[in-house]
């Protein structure tokens, strides 16, 4: 079973072992005439990190979409080809801002990983040594800190008592300040 970015699940479960998963669509822009076979390594690194790709979708785009990488049409045609082919994730051939993939992850209901994190997460299945380990896990926290924000219901942590004001720390605050002091005893 793959690991889920979605319910009460913390989202710092990613950098303690690297997301594992079988079936998994690959999204990549290539600029208008290039050839299709762009997406050839991000497949062969797929591979390596434990997925087996089972779709493609290039889209002849020169730049990305500044909300979904993207256009809205590609959105739908890969959200349809991930529920015909019972993909568990969606891998872009390049890195997304925090806002491509929450917005991603949002529409395709599925986990979606840019190239570097698919990077960070071989690295981490390989990593052996203490070391190495250390150095695989604050190059993922370092990646996941900006891209930390609140699943819906599930961030929100309540624990106001009487002479606060809020409604208390929220789990992402929470989250972010484990991030914080972890990255800081890794260095």
């Amino acid at each position: 079973m793959p690991e889920q970015r979605y319910g009460s699940e913390s989202p710092l479960s990613a950098t303690w072992r690297p997301a594992t998963f079988e079936r998994a669509v690959l999204v990549g822009l290539t600029p208008p005439g290039a050839a299709e076979e762009a997406l050839d390594e991000l497949a062969a690194l797929a591979v390596a990190a434990g997925a087996e790709p089972v779709g493609r979708v290039v889209q002849a785009k020169a730049t990305p979409d500044p909300v979904t990488y993207v256009g809205k049409g590609k959105v739908t045609e890969v959200h349809d080809l991930v529920h015909a082919l019972g993909a568990e994730a969606v891998i872009l051939d390049d890195e997304l801002s925090p806002g491509q993939l929450r917005n991603l992850e949002e529409r395709l209901k599925v986990k979606v990983l840019d190239r570097t994190a698919l990077i960070l997460d071989i690295f981490a299945l390989h990593a052996r040594s203490g070391e190495g380990k250390a150095q695989v896990e604050l190059a993922q926290l370092n990646y996941l800190l900006p891209r930390l924000r609140g699943w819906g219901e599930a961030m929100s942590r309540l624990g106001g008592g009487i002479g606060t004001r809020g409604p208390g720390e929220t789990k992402l605050e929470v989250d972010r300040q484990h991030i914080r002091r972890r990255i800081t005893k890794l260095r």
